[in-house]
Order: C-alpha cells, then sequence, then structure tokens
C-alpha cells in the first residue's frame, strides 16, 4: 500500500492514548491529525502541542535506541502527524477514514465530543471510542451514528502492546468491524472482538491477578520481589505461549476443578471455585487434550506437532531470556 493509499487517521484528544495512537499510525506509514478539544488559551495551546510532539518523539527515538528501527526515520515518522487546535477541529477531520475519540473518561466529555465528531465527520467515517470504563452499548447512541461506531480499547502503551480489545454494538454494521480489524492488523496489531461487557477481557483477568498478587504480599506469603519473579518466570512465560484457555486444555480441566475446590476450601473463599462451564465440559467428556476437546477441538490435529510447536516457542523464550543452557559436563 502506498502513502496516498493508506487512510487517514484522526485522533481526538491529545492526552496519553492519543498519543499513542497517533504513534503507532504514523509509524506503520499513515497521516495522523491530533485534534486537541479543550478550550485553552494561545499559550497552553502551544505548551500542551509541545509537550505532545516531544512525547511522541521521546517514545519514537527510546524503540530506535533499543534497535527497534533506524533514528533516522524518527523526522519522516514525527512529519506524518500535524496537530490541531478544537477551531480546527473541522478542517481537520475532512477526509478521514477514522476517528478516535481518546478524550477524559467523563460521561459528559464523550457526550459533547461524540456528538462534534458526528456533526463534522463525513457520513461514512467511522467513530471508535477508546474508553476503559463505558461500554459501547452506553456510548453508540451518543455518536448519532450507531452502524458506525464501536470500541476499540488499545492496552497502555499504545503504541507497543499488540494486542487491541475491539468491542462493537448489535447496531454496529459487521463490515466496519472488518474494516476496523483490517486497518487494526494492517498497522501491526493483534485485534480481537468482544461483546460490550465491564472490563473487556485483559483488563478483567487482570484485575483479579493483581488483586490475588497483592493479598499475597498483605498475608505475608512473599515478598513483592519474589511474588514479581514468579509471575514473569512462571505465570508470564507459560501464558506466553499457552493461552490461558488453551492451558487448562493442555492440563485438563478436571485437574483445574479439583484445584479450584481444593483452594475454595482451603482458603475458605469462593472467589477460587470453578465456573459452571468447567463442571459442564467435564461431565460431557471434555477435559481437553487427552479427550481430543476441551475449549478447542483437537480431533483434526496432529498434536505431536502441535505439542513440539509450543514447546519450540517456550525454548525461544528461554533462549531470549538468556535462560537457556546446554546439557551440563558434554
Amino acid at each position: 500500500m502506498t502513502p496516498a493509499q493508506r487512510p487517514v487517521i484522526a485522533c481526538v484528544g491529545a492526552g496519553r492514548m492519543g498519543r499513542g495512537i497517533a504513534h503507532a499510525f504514523a509509524y506503520a506509514g499513515h497521516a495522523v491529525r491530533l485534534i486537541d478539544v479543550k478550550p485553552r488559551d494561545e499559550t497552553s495551546q502551544s505548551r500542551l502541542f509541545a509537550e505532545a510532539a516531544n512525547e511522541i518523539r521521546g517514545s519514537l527515538q527510546s524503540i530506535a535506541e533499543v534497535g527497534g528501527f533506524d533514528v533516522q526515520a524518527v523526522d519522516p515518522i514525527m512529519a506524518r502527524i500535524t496537530l490541531h487546535p478544537g477551531a480546527e477541529a473541522a478542517t481537520a477531520l475532512q477526509g478521514v477514514s477514522c476517528v478516535f475519540e481518546a478524550v477524559p473518561e467523563t460521561l459528559e466529555a464523550k457526550s459533547s465530543i461524540l456528538s462534534l465528531i458526528d456533526r463534522i465527520a463525513a457520513p461514512e467515517t467511522i467513530i471508535a471510542s477508546t474508553t476503559s470504563t463505558f461500554l459501547s452499548t452506553q456510548l453508540a447512541e451518543l455518536s448519532g451514528r450507531p452502524h458506525h461506531f464501536l470500541n476499540v480499547h488499545w492496552l497502555n502503551p499504545a503504541f507497543l502492546v499488540p494486542l487491541v480489545e475491539v468491542s462493537p454494538t448489535q447496531a454496529t454494521a459487521r463490515d466496519v468491524v472488518a474494516v476496523m480489524m483490517d486497518l487494526l492488523t494492517s498497522i501491526g496489531k493483534v485485534p480481537v472482538e468482544c461483546s460490550a461487557s465491564p472490563g473487556y477481557i485483559v483488563p478483567r483477568i487482570q484485575a483479579l491477578a493483581m488483586n490475588e498478587a497483592a493479598r499475597l504480599v498483605e498475608e505475608g506469603v512473599a515478598t513483592a520481589e519474589d511474588i514479581d519473579k514468579a509471575i514473569r518466570y512462571g505465570f508470564g512465560f507459560r501464558f506466553a505461549v499457552l493461552g490461558l484457555l488453551e492451558f487448562i486444555d493442555w492440563g485438563g480441566g478436571d485437574i483445574l476443578y479439583y484445584a479450584s475446590h481444593y483452594l475454595s476450601g482451603a482458603l475458605q473463599n469462593e472467589r477460587f471455585s470453578a465456573p459452571e462451564i468447567i463442571q459442564n465440559n467435564m461431565a460431557e467428556g471434555r477435559n481437553g487434550l487427552r479427550d481430543g476437546k476441551g475449549f478447542y477441538d483437537y480431533s483434526a490435529r496432529d498434536l505431536r506437532a502441535y505439542r513440539l510447536g509450543r514447546l519450540a516457542e517456550f525454548l525461544r523464550m528461554l533462549r531470549q531470556a538468556g535462560l537457556a543452557r546446554p546439557p551440563a559436563d558434554l
């Protein structure tokens, strides 16, 4: 795709998220218009724009310094980003294919800016909120164009983390979802689709994990340093190769059920109880790899090749961490 063929992107909101998204798209070759809609005097506006440009430039330079790309590319990447005050919003949104709304997490701010975007953006423009608080179903009607609206939840730092959670509503046109998924994939992101549910996928899971880690410190089970070491080299290491549900299948859903039953009794807390789907899978003989089915269907897979592939991934990570060693005394 040539630069002229790449869609122009706008970010309304020049804070941390807007800057991260601008970085990601500009790096991938898109022209990006970063719009600050908060009323400011001339001095404050100049200061905000300087801070935004310096932050984006700094993140690009940091990646270049650790070998991500040639530092000579920083200036051309920055040249793709233009900064606009709210007074220029109507002009800045002309010819834009997709607008990412990234204003503060208040209903008043969201309502005001989504209404503004709807009034001045072309009818075919896709509007994507980046909210981490509100559900897409709450904001869709505020956009004035629910068929062209969805939530696109980036994980910070947006320019670095590959995953993006895409949350449409029942009113969102499926071709709009497809365009967004393709757009994100084209810039090197890994989009996943989820329904409008509090916490989406990653925040919901990580909230449980972070709270449990804090409880371990609170209960004196281990030091913060040892808990984080356990997460990096155990929890994180395994789940960077095997997803959580794939890992359940790998070990066996029945193993999770009995482990959960023990923990809920030993710690006297129902938060460790296995969900109903685990019990149902057990009753239906869907325990994972050994049954040929679990959360995934393995019936058509070459299981030996599958296991060897995952083993190779683990070994690659060990090498990257400097932990792979040859056999001793050979």
